[in-house]
């Protein structure tokens, strides 16, 4: 299985919380792999630039290297096209970027890892996983 990490899961790990590192560990121990969406590399990044977190930076870099990194392609936005449309179309709407991801996600067939489901529940077809639960 391949996980993709949301910007809150990642948040986590680099502050240091263990339950979220433990099953992160247990998982690549299982033999999956994750990936990094080109949106979430953003919002952290820039996050961690901001506040001049060195530290945290490497570390962060090192997870990147680690993990799948992918990209943005036609069919990643025609998927946030059908996916905008649709949930509109529902009256559910969801913000730009939990589109992006979640697009990202369907594409690459990836389990999006995100302490925040609630923002993912409409999306048909992405399946969710939540370490802090």
């Amino acid at each position: 299985m391949i996980y993709a990490l949301d910007s809150n899961i990642i948040s986590y790990m680099l502050k240091g919380d263990k339950q979220v590192q433990g099953r992160f560990q247990a998982e690549i121990e299982n033999g999956n792999l994750y990936a990094v969406a080109p949106l979430v590399y953003y919002e952290v990044k820039r996050g961690l630039v901001f506040v001049n977190a060195k530290a945290k930076l490497r570390e962060f870099d090192n997870l990147c290297k680690n993990g799948l990194m992918g990209d943005m392609n036609l069919s990643v936005w025609e998927t946030v096209i059908e996916l905008y449309v649709n949930l509109r179309r529902q009256g559910k709407p969801i913000e730009d970027a939990d589109l992006f991801i979640s697009a990202y996600c369907l594409v690459n067939s990836y389990t999006l890892v995100t302490n925040n489901t609630r923002h993912f529940e409409n999306v048909n077809g992405l399946n969710l996983a939540d370490w802090k639960a």
